[in-house]
């Protein structure tokens, strides 16, 4: 308000601070109506693209009114990584190393959704055998619990709840533990590939995540001391990012945002994949809409992991891993060597020494890789933060046409102003870290 708006009740004079009012008498309904009026300016703030609350290189334009945001924008690219593009010059084969590291918290999903549109445009759905299968599952569903243990432990430490933080990195690091036994890295895995796997479970990985599913059994139900009943965490949740049925239906969102509405949408059931429709779990909703209620949820669809991950022990049975045609089956036989992952040396050993074809054979698809027939197909699965599809395209080639990724934290992203328009500047962190969003997906 300059002075010239000032009513006779408000006088004004410029210091260094800017402007000073100094009210004398009068009403006070007339004074708050006058400063309504005037034409006071609002601020702009950039929130990130560094901000520790971002999670990640997430930049946040807050047109803020004191402490009311009235206008919130994203800033997104800043992490844009060029795989789509990067696909297109590596073989189909090859393309899972580049997609795992798309949302980086979520890779198995990545590979699987990848490979499931290039097994349905080879037409080898049925070829794929069950054991590849239920290992996918197995990696899916303790992937979905490790990426929402990030969310919980960087929500938490958002808000100041640093026991939630380190309880939930303490039970992520059982899950690495296993992932590195399994596939030889804690990420970026590409251990899940057209046809199948790169290998088998190596000894002693049945066991280990047996022990993991006890110990989380135990360790669930803290996170329900700490927080789910926890009246300060729930008075700094509750109401906060409140986005109904229709806000989500309007943007596209999906996941625990779709779900904390009530409707009980989860691709698992209502368009099931890798056999899902044969497993025995709930899909859990809210009915509150806000960032508390996705709490809730993501700490429910832990123990729902854990179920199916107990039913994936029991089912699973000796088998191949790899479909069975030699001109898909890339690499052929790989084993945990004193130098990481590599052809096992008996496979060497057989190809060098015994069979020139096999060895041509192995050297054209390792360098040029196996044919798609030309043609395009749609794959989606239920990631941790909602629907992630691909779109892949086919010229015939041994190289991708084109490939695009649907990736919910994106789309869940432009939630993101309807959630915190009208809210605090403090609720806008909150608001974010309920969307969790990974910027590896974002910007791919």
């Amino acid at each position: 308000m300059s002075a010239s708006n000032a009513t006779s009740h408000a006088s004004g004079r410029e210091t260094t601070e800017g402007t000073v009012y100094t009210v004398t008498g009068g009403d006070w309904d007339e004074v708050v109506e006058s400063a309504a009026k005037s034409d006071d300016e609002r601020i702009i703030v950039n929130m990130g693209p560094q901000h520790p609350s971002t999670h990640g290189v997430l930049r946040l334009i807050l047109e803020i009114d004191g402490e009311t945001v009235t206008e919130a924008r994203c800033g997104i690219g800043y992490l844009h990584t060029g795989i789509e593009k990067n696909l297109e010059y590596r073989t189909w084969t090859q393309g899972t190393t580049f997609v795992t590291r798309m949302d980086y918290l979520t890779p198995f999903f990545n590979e699987t959704a990848y490979c499931l549109a290039v097994e349905k445009l080879l037409g080898i759905e049925n070829e794929i055998p069950d054991r590849a299968t239920i290992i996918r599952v197995l990696l899916m569903e303790l992937n979905r619990m490790s990426s929402h243990l990030v969310c919980l432990a960087t929500g938490g430490m958002e808000l100041g709840a640093t026991t939630i933080m380190i309880y939930g990195f303490r039970d992520r690091e059982l899950i690495l533990d296993i992932y590195e036994l399994i596939t030889g890295l804690r990420m970026n895995h590409a251990y899940i590939r057209p046809g199948g796997l790169a290998q088998d479970l190596p000894p002693g990985a049945v066991d280990q995540i047996r022990e993991f599913v006890k110990k989380m059994d135990k360790n669930l139900p803290e996170y329900d001391k700490l927080a789910t009943g926890n009246p300060i965490f729930k008075a700094r949740m509750q109401d906060v990012g409140y986005l109904d049925l229709s806000g989500c239906m309007a943007l596209g969102a999906t996941g625990p945002v779709l779900r904390s509405t009530g409707l009980p949408h989860d691709l698992r059931k209502t368009d099931p994949y890798c056999g899902y429709e044969t497993y025995d779990f709930e899909v859990p909703t809210a009915d509150s809409c806000d960032s508390y209620g996705r709490f809730l949820i993501r700490l429910e669809e832990m123990r729902q992991s854990l179920r199916i991950v107990e039913q994936c022990l029991d089912r699973l049975e000796p088998g191949p891993v790899m479909v069975g045609d030699k001109k898909i089956a890339w690499p052929a036989q790989l084993a945990l060597g004193p130098d990481g992952l590599g052809n096992s040396l008996d496979h060497i050993k057989k190809i060098m020494g015994t069979s020139m074809e096999a060895l041509i054979h192995h050297f054209k698809l390792v360098t040029e890789g196996f044919r798609v027939p030309p043609g395009q197909a749609y794959s989606a699965v239920e990631s941790p933060k909602g629907e992630l599809g691909v779109h892949v395209v086919s010229d015939g080639g041994t190289r991708p046409y084109r490939v695009h990724f649907r990736d919910p934290s994106f789309t869940n992203l432009q939630a993101m102003a309807a959630m915190c328009e009208g809210g605090q500047v403090a609720d806008v962190i909150v608001a974010v870290a309920s969307i969790d969003p990974v910027m590896g997906g974002v910007d791919r």
